[in-house]
């Protein structure tokens, strides 16, 4: 039988997280799953942790090459027989009633999609919280292409929607031949939604959390590089290319375009003045003189909220 939902776990040396993860999403109740997990060559325990299950609605994904998280999770989104499919991090979980609540709000709108809120869990012992305020979630009600980019605009969202993991009909994403951009190891999920969403999707948003996003110490561990950001911007280009944009989602297009332009070069910045090349950085900012005021604050500091923009965590 069909199950109502594939969560498809994509994991990368994820051998002491990935059964908290591969739990939650069996733990699901009122509605039937099956986990699909696509092991990225890991070079630890992970493909062995995840053999070890028994339950019939596990399978295990071994890839030959690392494809990144993008290209893992489409070979999950290949393999995945569910109506409804759900992506989890490796690193996360899941609450046991998550999947009924969202979908049957998005069959009460008939949506195509439906995303929630999460509860952050800081792994230092800081009390969880939800990322998004619940009566914030309940106005909006639905997320519009125009909300989505909006929110995803690098040093100005006030709420960023990048970091929510929404559910697909899984034929929604098949008739429109959607998947992740494997050439982005950012950013993959943001384009993704976008796509969706500019294909006519329509969107609910469940205000309650029913995702739980693991923060451990230190968690942003890899450095943020300009190229990350560069490879964004050739990913939003082509986005703009292959879509309609009405005039209030091309306004938010826009202001994303010179944040993330602005990003770039602030990274640039960075880069020459670790390097002690203050010709090349004047030279630089006088490229684009908005970005300077982003020095104004302390260089990590920025770096890491950029960092945090993006949702950038170690093994994703």
């Amino acid at each position: 039988m069909q199950p109502d939902v594939s969560f498809v776990i994509a994991a990368y040396n994820a051998e002491a997280t990935l059964g908290r993860a591969i739990d939650s999403a069996l733990a699901q109740t009122g509605v039937t799953v099956e986990v699909v997990v696509v092991d990225d060559c890991s070079s630890d325990a992970t493909v062995e942790l995840a053999r070890s299950y028994t339950d019939e609605h596990v399978r295990v994904l071994a890839l030959e090459t690392n494809r990144g998280p993008g290209g893992a999770r489409n070979a999950g989104l290949d393999a995945a027989r569910g109506r409804w499919v759900a992506v989890l991090d490796s690193d996360d979980a899941v609450l046991p009633g998550r999947l009924v609540t969202m979908i049957a709000r998005a069959e009460q709108s008939s949506a195509e999609m439906a995303v929630d809120n999460l509860a952050v869990i800081r792994e230092d012992g800081t009390p969880p919280e939800v990322m998004f305020p619940a009566s914030y979630l309940e106005e909006l009600a639905n997320l519009t292409l125009a909300d989505f980019i909006g929110g995803n605009i690098v040093f100005e969202s006030t709420f960023n929607f990048g970091y929510m993991k929404p559910i697909f009909l899984r034929n929604y994403l098949e008739e429109h031949h959607l998947r992740y951009d494997e050439e982005l190891r950012i950013g993959e999920d943001y384009i993704l939604l976008a796509s969706a969403l500019a294909k006519g999707g329509r969107c609910t948003v469940e205000p309650a959390a029913g995702y739980a996003y693991h923060v451990r110490s230190g968690s942003i561990s890899r450095v943020l590089e300009r190229h990350h950001v560069e490879a964004m911007q050739r990913a939003d280009a082509a986005f703009e290319a292959a879509n309609r944009l009405d005039p209030q989602t091309q306004k938010a297009f826009t202001r994303r375009t010179r944040s993330l332009r602005q990003a770039a070069t602030f990274l640039s910045l960075v880069e020459h003045i670790k390097q002690r090349s203050p010709l090349k950085a004047i030279r630089t900012a006088l490229g684009d003189p908005a970005a300077i005021r982003h020095l104004r604050m302390p260089i990590a500091v920025r770096l890491h909220r950029v960092a945090r923009q993006f949702a950038y965590r170690s093994g994703k």
